[in-house]
């Protein structure tokens, strides 16, 4: 079972958010700070998640939607008012978008990890086309159309795309067969930056045969990036911030063996709200010892 805790970019003053039986992961800040948004499977079976909203602190947690379904990796609107996120069905996964009060539900497309842009126009996701290929897509939200950012057509892998937050890039991981001795080693999986036109591609962590990265998360000002790293063996999971410049990664979790990422938040550059210094800090899943 996994908590929702809160720390330091640093990686200090740990505080335990959520203590709960069930799995509460994939934790996201509202633009404000106030809320906390994350998926659980606590009024439900196992693995039977949906969408749940708290204060920052922790306090009045409740879920969004009256009506249970299978509801997945959340995004806010920049303006806090409306969220995307995937919902299954029938073992499609399809993305919509809500109000935050949860009173209807409108569905966009086809695809996982919907992430929005900053200014509010696109939705990226991942679009997955055939039996492995994935692709990154931009979903404009007022034409309703979407197009392939990348890779233009060719076999591939990708996951997690993320925002900067001036909406100029997407960070996000890939994996494409280095040779074909390895077809299937998706352990090889790393960390690119692309511009949001498809150019300047960069890939900002060397490949390897393990361990893998995974779910990106760009800092506030873009200087730098959060990301999951898993192990060798897969006995740990911990949580590295690496600089976007310089390319120097830090470990920031080590007291638990599997920290998966939620998101990072910093007041300076929320929507205006009461002044919360406290907040200046990343969430993420943490599992629970049994």
């Amino acid at each position: 079972m996994r908590d929702i805790y809160l720390m330091n970019p640093d990686g200090k003053e740990v505080v335990n958010l959520t203590n709960h039986s069930a799995d509460d992961v994939l934790p996201i800040f509202s633009p404000t700070g106030e809320h906390i948004l994350f998926c659980s499977d606590r009024d439900g079976a196992p693995r039977s998640f949906d969408l749940y909203l708290m204060n920052a602190d922790g306090s009045d947690t409740r879920r969004v939607f009256d009506k249970s379904a299978l509801r997945i990796t959340p995004t806010w609107s920049p303006d806090g008012k409306q969220i995307a996120y995937v919902r299954s069905e029938l073992g499609v996964a399809r993305i919509y978008i809500a109000p935050i009060d949860g009173k209807r539900e409108n569905r966009v497309g086809l695809g996982i990890q919907p992430a929005w842009a900053p200014d509010g126009q696109e939705i990226a996701y991942i679009n997955r086309k055939l039996e492995h290929p994935r692709y990154i897509t931009l979903l404009n939200l007022q034409t309703g159309r979407s197009r392939f950012l990348f890779p233009p057509d060719a076999p591939t892998w990708l996951r997690s795309p993320a925002w900067s937050r001036d909406g100029e890039k997407l960070a996000f991981t890939w994996w494409h067969p280095p040779d074909e001795a390895a077809p299937n080693d998706f352990f090889r999986e790393t960390l690119y930056i692309i511009n949001r036109d498809g150019t300047g591609l960069r890939q900002l962590i060397p490949p390897g045969a393990l361990p893998a990265v995974g779910y990106p998360v760009w800092s506030p000002i873009g200087d730098a990036l959060i990301y999951e790293r898993l192990g060798a063996g897969f006995e740990h999971n911990h949580i590295f911030k690496i600089s976007v410049a310089a390319g120097q990664a830090v470990q920031l979790t080590r007291l638990t063996i599997w920290n998966s990422l939620g998101d990072w938040f910093d007041p300076e550059f929320a929507l205006p709200v009461s002044p919360q210094p406290q907040l200046l800090t990343t969430t993420w899943a943490e599992e629970k010892e049994k």
